[in-house]
Order: C-alpha cells, then structure tokens, then sequence
C-alpha cells in the first residue's frame, strides 16, 4: 500500500461533504424517472450549473433515436431526455472518463417520492444512492483534482446520460464516442454492498421482442382455420427457457396480446431478457435464436418478426481493469477504508465502456443499498470517503504508468 503522501492530503482537505449532501438532496428531490422529460429537463439544468463551475465545456446531447415494440407489435420511437457532456481539455494527451445517470428507476407517478432520516447518517429517498449522490462526488473529486498541479497535464470527460435505466440505448453511441482513447474510465454507480464492495466482472444483458402475426378465428366454428399467436408466444417462451445454462441466464418476462375468448388470436408479442456471462454465451444464444424463430414460423404457419439485441456485452476484468481495482483498493487502505469486490449479473454503462478496452471501475459511488425500491438508503459520510479516493485515484492515474 502506498501511503498518502503529503500532496494527496493537501489535496482532499477542500472537499466539502455539506455541498455533497446538500446537493444530492436537491437532486433527488426532483422527479428524473427515466420516462419524465420535464424532470430530466430540469435534473439537467441544475446538474451543467454544477458543472459548470470545472473548467472545460458543458454541454446537451440530444438522444439518438430508439425504437420500441409496443402491445399492438408496431415500432414506435420512444422519446428520451438529453445527455450531460462535460469536456475538460480534450487535446491533453492522457484523459479519462467519469459517467453518471440522472434518471431513476421511479416514475412521476410511483408513491416513492420523499426523503426522510433513518438515522443520523442514514438517508433514505429517490435516487440517493442510485446515483445522485455518485453525480455529487464527481463533481466534487473533479474540482479537488483542479487545485493540483498535475490537471492541467491530463483531461478529462464527464458523462450524465439519461437513460441507464432503461438501457441507454439513447446513449450508447454517445458513451463509445467518449470512451473511445480513454486511460481509464470510472463510473458512480453505487457501492455493491453497503460495506463499499465494488461489483468486479459483469454479465450481459439484452433484451427482445418477439411479434408473433397468426389468424384470427372462431374458436367453435372454425378453430382450425386459425393460427393461434398465443400458443406460438408460449412456445417460444417455454423453448427460451430451455436454452438456458450456467452462462446464459433466460427470463421470458411478458406476453401481450390475444382477444375474446370465442376468438383464434392472432397477434401476440413476447418479451424477454437474457444475462450472457460470456461474449461466447451471447454469439452463441444469436445463432440459436434466429434458428427459434425460422422454426416457430414454420410449425406454427405464422409470421414472427424478431426486435431487440444485446445492449450490454459481458464485462470480463483483463489485466488492465484488475490494476485499477488495485489501485482502488489500495488507495481506499491508504484512507483507511477497506474495499473489496465481487462479480455481479446486474449491469451499468460499464458494461459499454469496458467493450472499448478501457478499464473501468463501476461502482464508485456512495455505499447504501435497496436501491430500485422505496427502502433505497444513502450512507450519507460515504459522501467525503468516496470523493477523497477518487480523486487521489484520478491523481494517482495521472501521475503514474500503473496500468
């Protein structure tokens, strides 16, 4: 372990955890589920004053397009918020990239909308730890690295999409652009344990639509003249489910569609997600799904039209990666916080921006857990704690070859 030297003490001594809290408590106090675009309008505004105050340009992008499947089985484009870019002297020859999301998991509508104190240094509300007290110890880390002597020799993006939740979808494209010739990358999602744990290899995610177009008729008078799109949708999810393995996990999550009961139906759409623990496992699940499909259209006498893919490649740790979780870990001893990690299949942005072969640490932001759910809780000192270590790792980065 490398101890703190005396620059590095100078260096964290202006972090200030009362800006932090303040400002994570007026960040989740707007509603910026990912579907409010007035809310992520206004999360927006309030987050480039933020940024404004390092010294690079912020910026607005708008969202690329997407498009979604919805219950009738048409493709409609789905409308998302604008993404954060703040770009810090982008001709530096050594740069890195920190990325955030301000849209949670809770709607305009969800009951899930106040803060309230468990305990002293507990804060339980929308967004606090997923992660809008993470977005608060970016900007607070990026403005304690300005005051060293090394900034002006290395640069730097900051991203804020809006989308994660869902995918980034919208953001993806932007998300390679940026990581794209980036030393490392970190990302503020929060700790994976409430003990700081970081969250180390990853799986993948994707997720599909399948629309399945029969005939309709009557189911008394008729029944055989029908091409039922229900049976061929349950088909389809109960064959899903049997190509599932250790490194393929498979969720045939929703089927919309049928009509009366006196009614063959002929429309129906199912929706599933897979988690590939290997880029092997996801090539594989391709080439066997558009086999599926060519098989149920020809067993079944229908039309089955495939939506969807692979939004999060798998997240393995090379050996660059595993020398930035060293440096984490032992950058957070040097502070006197222990920080382990263990694999996880959920998935983040890091997923996108380690396929870029950039190393990155996902989970930088502030320990607390339940997050997704009305008990999400902040452990509100993990404000200081985690901006302190990331920006000596982001010094530590700049200084060094480590990796």
């Amino acid at each position: 372990m490398q101890p703190l030297s005396q620059t590095e003490r100078d260096l964290v001594s202006g972090i200030d955890q009362q800006r932090m809290l303040s400002r994570t408590q007026e960040w989740a106090a707007i509603n910026s589920g990912t579907d409010n675009l007035e809310g992520l309008a206004r999360m927006a505004q309030a987050l480039s004053e933020a940024f404004a105050a390092l010294p690079g340009d912020v910026t607005l992008r708008d969202p690329a397009p997407v498009v979604v499947v919805d219950a009738d089985g048409r493709e409609v484009e789905k409308p998302h918020g604008r993404h954060l870019v703040c770009s810090v002297r982008p001709e530096a020859e050594r740069r890195f990239l920190l990325t955030g999301h301000m849209d949670t998991v809770f709607a305009v509508d969800h009951p899930f909308q106040e803060q309230q104190w468990l305990d002293d240094e507990t804060l339980n509300g929308p967004g606090t730890a997923d992660m809008k007290g993470g977005i608060a110890i970016i900007a607070e880390a990026l403005m304690a690295l300005e005051t060293s002597d090394v900034a002006s020799s290395i640069g730097y993006d900051v991203m804020i999409n809006a989308d994660e939740e869902t995918g980034s979808l919208s953001s993806a494209a932007l998300i390679d652009e940026l990581a794209r010739g980036k030393f490392a990358a970190l990302t503020y999602e929060p700790s994976a344990l409430p003990n700081g744990t970081l969250a180390h290899a990853r799986g993948g995610s994707g997720n599909f639509s399948v629309t399945f177009t029969g005939k309709s008729a009557h189911a008394g008078r008729n029944p055989q003249d029908g091409r039922n799109a229900i049976v061929a949708a349950a088909d389809c999810a109960v064959r899903l489910k049997a190509m599932q393995h250790a490194d393929l996990p498979i969720n045939p999550a929703k089927i919309d569609g049928g009509a009366a009961n006196n009614v063959v139906p002929d429309h129906a759409i199912l929706r599933f997600n897979i988690r590939p623990k290997t880029t092997q496992a996801a090539e594989e699940f391709s080439r066997n799904l558009d086999a599926l499909v060519q098989t149920l259209a020809r067993e079944h006498d229908l039309a089955v039209v495939l939506h969807g893919g692979i939004s999060r490649p798998p997240k393995p740790v090379d050996e660059k990666a595993q020398k930035l979780f060293d440096l984490v870990r032992d950058t957070g001893a040097a502070l006197g916080h222990t920080i382990g990690w263990q694999s996880t299949g959920g998935v983040c942005d890091g997923n996108n921006i380690a396929a870029n072969h950039v190393p990155v640490v996902d989970t930088m932001g502030v320990r607390g857990g339940k997050i997704h759910s009305p008990d999400e809780f902040m452990i509100a000192p993990s404000l200081t704690e985690r901006a302190q270590l990331s920006a000596i790792v982001l010094h530590r980065l700049a200084t060094g070859d480590m990796l």
